[in-house]
């Protein structure tokens, strides 16, 4: 097939796109490159990409999602079967300070991928939502039918948006729109502003790693191969407007929300624990407050998942921390002028 993957010099986007190269696969990648992180980093992405097996399948495009001319053109030109949408102004903390920046890729940036979806007949399009639309929520574990009305962060706020422009979109025009609520994702290449980077460079460094909450954080930390697996096992099944989690008025659309966790909350303290232990160097902690938008813990009920495509995320702890800290440790600190 060839599959449009956005976000494609992002984490998460960057690991979709080699399992869909390696599978055979012809992948259009698009990313804006913008420095909300070190854009070196994206491109020492790019060139992993450059350097697969199958990168004549492979072809990038620099765009931003909210070019609403150039994203029609190319999906006129390129013609896609499906639409993999990962590009997202990303980040809980950030929104605080630059709202304006999510409004214009999260919420503008997918209308138009909508819109390209809608009138240039795509099969489906699977798209990235967050754990953080349950914002203020308390029951656990977290299940799609949970009310998600009262989200804690402008981020959240923007995703839960997403979920709902996309069931409009499926019943109006019959577009299969899948949404993936990812929690909690890490492992190698991941991003430099979430916590197994922040932690392993404080560490590493001799510096103090801030706690937030004061360490009573819980999260479901689900390893990137699983978040990569559950994605193109979604993508490879389009959303239908019946089947076992049809239900309401989705059952009348083409549309679906699953969560991809791992099923298995964490405490902070605990994954700071299994990161001293794969670094052999114990942090020096500042225990803080809680920040603003934050929430207190996470907890992925994945059996609509399970039952749709019979997958469920279950790498450990211990060994995902143990992947991420071996990059860390030997591949990415020799990325040249990144560390």
């Amino acid at each position: 097939m060839k599959i449009f993957v956005t976000g494609a010099a992002g984490f998460i986007g960057f690991h979709v796109s080699m399992a869909l190269l390696g599978r055979g696969d012809k992948v259009v990648g698009i990313d804006n490159l913008n420095d909300y992180y070190d854009v070196r980093l994206k491109e020492a992405r790019l060139e992993e990409l450059s350097k697969h097996q199958n990168a004549k399948n492979f072809h990038f495009v620099k765009l931003d999602i909210s070019n609403t001319q150039a994203l029609l053109e190319l999906f006129a030109q390129q013609k896609p079967q499906r639409v993999v949408h990962l590009a997202a102004q990303a980040g809980v903390r950030y929104s605080l300070q630059n709202p304006h920046a999510y409004a214009q890729s999260n919420l503008v940036g997918f209308t138009n991928i909508l819109e390209a979806c809608r009138h240039h007949g795509v099969e489906h399009l699977v798209y990235a939502s967050s754990s953080s639309v349950y914002g203020g929520n308390t029951k656990l574990p977290f299940s799609e039918q949970d009310n998600v009305d009262h989200p804690v962060s402008l981020y959240a706020a923007t995703k839960k948006a997403n979920e709902l422009m996309a069931h409009t979109y499926s019943h109006l025009y019959n577009l299969p729109t899948t949404g993936l609520r990812f929690f909690t994702v890490y492992g190698p290449w991941g991003r430099p502003d979430m916590s197994p980077f922040l932690f392993a460079n404080a560490i590493l460094s001799g510096k103090p790693i801030q706690v937030f909450n004061h360490g009573n954080m819980m999260r479901d930390f689900t390893y990137i191969d699983d978040i990569v697996e559950g994605v193109i096992r979604v993508l490879d099944k389009p959303a239908t407007a019946e089947g076992p989690d049809a239900d309401g008025i989705a059952a009348k659309a083409p549309f679906r929300i699953f969560n991809i966790g791992n099923s298995q909350p964490e405490k902070l303290m605990d994954f700071i624990k299994e990161l001293e232990t794969a670094l052999g160097k114990i942090a020096t902690k500042e225990f803080l407050p809680m920040q603003a938008g934050d929430v207190k813990a996470t907890f992925a009920d994945t059996s609509a998942l399970e039952r749709w495509v019979g997958f469920k995320p279950s790498t450990s702890l211990s060994v995902g921390v143990g992947r991420f800290v071996d990059w860390y440790t030997n591949d990415y600190k020799h990325l040249e002028g990144l560390v």
